[in-house]
């Protein structure tokens, strides 16, 4: 079904906003969180310099599926479930800042340049400057999340309280910040293409009059789908590198700008290695994105409804 002409559909207050991004978040990390601690697992594989495994310790993962296999038989299921508590805090804010962010980016380049309607570029602008907005939220629950899934670290951190008071009292404050220049291009790039590719599906492919729920939904679910998985293709290198970054310890510089470390990761490991992690990256954003969209929509809507009919309700 579709709002009729009467109702009226005005962005949500933010209080509702933060709900159903929260809630949006919550379903994306608990369902995908496997495939987000298989992807650091694999970007954090080096074969130079500091980060490189010792052979005679660790076992270099082959692919996606290797990976699963000897964490589940190595160190147990639950292990692909490490350093999900980060993620979950972050999430009462990091998808509210997405969406809602978008939300009023988009109102204030509207006003700024006097239009009605966004083209997928300018829709794809304002995703960035929403992602960037997002970067400044994660980068310390980030950094928390990757020294906790990096293998090496399994006896070092005990848990994530215990990770960030060693960080803490080990590297300092300004620790938790390692990694933001890396983390504003990996989300600036993703969500710019993200929300550029929902643009572009909705107008090409408008909901018509009659679609069904399960047609909207449906609709949705392939948008996002398809805005996660190119954003995927995008943002990876900048990922591998943010990995990197905040996986170093206190005095070591072997990743340091973004660029610089992109270029540095090609020359002595190739053009591969900048898109290590994507299988499972691909999985986790491009499903993940859609099962987030389709939960965030649902429950606007769902919302949007609530908001209309409480005028009458307090009229009775």
């Amino acid at each position: 079904m579709t709002f009729k002409a009467k109702q009226k559909v005005t962005p949500l207050p933010f209080a509702y906003q933060l709900l159903a991004g929260t809630m949006a978040g919550f379903a994306e990390v608990v369902c995908m969180h496997p495939f987000d601690v298989v992807k650091t697992r694999l970007q954090l594989q080096a074969f130079r310099g500091p980060l490189a495994p010792k052979p005679s310790t660790l076992v270099p993962y082959t692919s996606m599926i290797d990976c699963f296999s000897k964490i589940i038989q190595s160190e147990g299921t639950s292990r692909l479930y490490r350093g999900i508590f980060p993620p979950l805090v972050a999430e009462a804010a990091k998808r509210t800042i997405k969406f809602g962010a978008n939300e009023q980016w988009g109102f204030a380049v509207k006003k700024l340049f006097s239009i009605d309607n966004f083209s997928m570029t300018q829709a794809g602008f304002v995703g960035a400057l929403a992602g960037a907005t997002e970067a400044f939220w994660v980068t310390p629950f980030d950094l928390v999340k990757v020294r906790l899934q990096d293998r090496g670290s399994l006896q070092q951190y005990h848990g994530t309280l215990d990770c960030m008071r060693k960080v803490l009292a080990q590297e300092g404050i300004m620790s938790f910040s390692h990694g933001l220049e890396a983390t504003i291009w990996r989300h600036a790039s993703f969500s710019g293409v993200y929300f550029m590719i929902i643009h572009g599906f909705r107008t090409a492919f408008p909901q018509r009059p009659g679609t069904t729920k399960d047609e909207a939904m449906l609709r949705n679910f392939i948008a996002g789908t398809m805005g996660g998985f190119l954003g995927t293709l995008v943002n990876t290198p900048f990922d591998v590198v943010k990995s990197r970054i905040q996986n170093q310890r206190k005095g070591t510089h072997t990743y340091g700008f973004t660029l610089p470390s992109v270029v540095k990761i090609y020359r002595e490991e190739g053009f591969r290695a900048l898109y290590k992690g994507l299988a499972p990256k691909t999985v986790r954003l491009g499903l993940g994105g859609g099962l987030m969209l389709v939960v965030f929509d649902t429950l606007s809507d769902l919302m949007r409804k609530h908001i209309s009919q409480r005028p009458a309700l307090k009229a009775a």
